[in-house]
């Protein structure tokens, strides 16, 4: 660490200081009457409005990860990194009616978690159980990712050093958020998200339009990165995709969509809002996150152009790709500048790091404690131990850095995805219909969990030096069902989630079938048609507070 950057140091410090202080107050904004209840503390009073709302999820969704590991990912294979931006096109149609059930449903019979809400459904504590175990199992990664994202930018600032030392400056950042989220709960990343996005606008608007005039234009960018991959002779790499990768692509870009509203963290906001106005507002609203994340995306060809190259991990000797973006900001802008970028990804990193340690702690008090541990706690001792459980989980993303190789959290991310698609049939698809039977939804579970893991297990990446769990795309050659190959020589590849997930539906169905012909109970529905309709100001709400 003997290259530190300290202009940049100065200005990032000044900021994350701001952010913190905004922090520990955010436990008095809007508060009511206590914290000590998981309707205050882990869902902000269920009282934001629409400006909060699309800070706050849009805050949650695009993450510090996000910022650099899309540039990072075209910088180095180029069309393939774009399936960020269909997928996040796609997905605000798809989830906008579930989102409002999801609401409303949960307003009405108080519920925190979407394994509350299966709780509920299908008055099954197992498929609860599931369900709050999927979603925390695929949270931890995600985590963990926000800390890569952060780190970047931390090495890029000179702290680069190896052992403990190097992770430093991480653990006290995360030791502050820590405080703010154990104090203000929910309300801390909704205050913080505010400054996080208006300094991420500022920071990609100028860098797209001041970047390209700088390096020749858009027309130069692009010929010098398809150079770089024609240098490569790698088949799937290029600026345009190819015919083994489209198929790949398209149900990468589905399968995301599908998945990130399952994710509990993503629904954590949307259950938060006061009203099913307000999710039809931000439904609307937060596609303009997409056409920041298209722009920011082109800075991998942009770094391309720059003949940026990423830095050495000194704690591991090999390149940590996830530099490239922070490096062209330290190379391209003065130090002031490069500052405020490093700030708004850091604290891009705060923002849904708080969020999704949150969820996870909801899922962890009310689906795995009250349900096993502790049937009788009151409101004030699930909110004490759901404050606990994210002290817990925040620090066991930091140990997870510390002593395992980033790089293969960023493949334990895409494994993530194809975890918690197994929710779907439970969560999404029992909002509109009851008809697959409790135990075909475990079966369901069970066979797209277990065939998925087998298919990530036999995907090598030998850029990376592994023989297993190299990545999340399939060759259909190799897809193989109870030693058939269906489709056999072939080279064309498919996302393991998506094809997991039909998996999952069809046995899911099968088993449906055989116990509805054999009349085995169903379990007992707690909610009914109407609830799934409820607005805000209908007296079916139950109160916020309410035991």
């Amino acid at each position: 660490m003997n290259d530190l950057q300290w202009t940049e140091i100065v200005v990032f410090g000044a900021l994350f200081l701001l952010v913190t202080v905004l922090g520990f107050v955010a436990a008095r904004w809007r508060s009511g009457a206590s914290l000590d209840h998981l309707d205050e503390w882990g869902l902000g009073g269920r009282k934001f409005g629409s400006w909060i709302t699309w800070f706050l999820v849009g805050g949650d969704l695009y993450t510090a990860y996000t910022f650099v590991a899309v540039p990072a990912l075209i910088f180095g294979a180029g069309a393939m990194g774009f399936f960020a931006l269909p997928y996040t096109v796609v997905l605000y149609p798809i989830v906008f009616l579930p989102l409002l059930r999801m609401w409303s449903v949960s307003r009405v019979h108080g519920y925190v978690t979407p394994a509350d809400y299966v709780r509920g459904r299908y008055g099954s504590s197992l498929l609860a159980l599931l369900v709050a175990l999927t979603g925390i199992i695929a949270t931890m990664p995600y985590i963990a990712l926000q800390l890569v994202g952060l780190e970047a930018v931390l090495r890029t600032m000179g702290f680069n050093g190896s052992g403990f030392l190097g992770h430093a400056p991480l653990f006290i950042a995360f030791v502050i958020l820590a405080l703010y989220t154990y104090q203000s709960g929910l309300r801390a990343p909704a205050l913080i998200a505010f400054v996080k996005d208006t300094l991420i606008y500022i920071v990609i608007l100028v860098a797209v339009f001041y970047l390209p005039s700088k390096l020749g234009g858009w027309d130069t960018i692009f010929d010098q990165a398809q150079a770089k991959f024609d240098a490569t002779k790698t088949p799937s790499d290029g600026i345009l995709l190819n015919g083994n990768n489209q198929l790949q692509y398209a149900t990468l870009a589905l399968g995301s969509a599908l998945a990130l509203f399952l994710y509990p963290h993503s629904l954590t906001g949307i259950l938060a809002s006061k009203g099913r106005r307000v999710i039809k507002r931000n439904m609307v609203a937060l596609p303009a996150y997409s056409l920041l994340l298209g722009m920011l995306a082109l800075l991998g060809y942009v770094a391309i152009s720059a003949k940026s190259s990423p830095l050495t991990n000194q704690a591991t000797g090999r390149p940590d790709s996830n530099t490239i973006v922070p490096v062209l900001f330290d190379q391209q802008f003065p130090g002031w500048f490069a500052g405020v970028a490093f700030a708004a990804i850091g604290i891009g990193a705060l923002v849904p790091a708080a969020i999704m340690s949150i969820a996870a702690a909801n899922l962890w008090t009310r689906n795995i404690y009250k349900e096993y541990f502790r049937k009788d706690a009151t409101p004030a001792q699930e909110a004490k131990q759901a404050k606990l459980a994210s002290l817990v989980v925040k620090f066991g993303a930091i140990a997870f850095i510390v002593f395992v190789d980033p790089q293969f959290s960023i493949d334990l991310q895409l494994i993530g995805g194809v975890i918690i698609l197994q929710t779907l049939p439970a969560v999404a698809i029992s909002l509109y219909t009851r008809w697959f039977h409790v135990w075909g939804l475990v079966a369901g579970w069970v066979v797209g969990m277990v065939w998925g893991f087998v298919m990530l297990y036999g995907i090598p990446n030998p850029a990376a030096g592994k023989a297993h769990f190299g990545g999340s795309a399939l060759t259909l050659g190799e897809l193989s069902v109870l030693g058939w190959r269906p489709f056999a020589g072939s080279q064309v590849q498919i996302y393991v989630g998506f094809v997991a997930l039909v998996a999952n539906l069809l046995v899911a169905a099968v088993v449906t079938l055989v116990l509805r012909r054999t009349r085995v109970f169903n379990g007992t529905d707690e909610t009914n048609p109407g609830d799934y309709h409820a607005d805000e100001g209908d007296p079916r709400l139950k109160p916020v507070g309410a035991h």
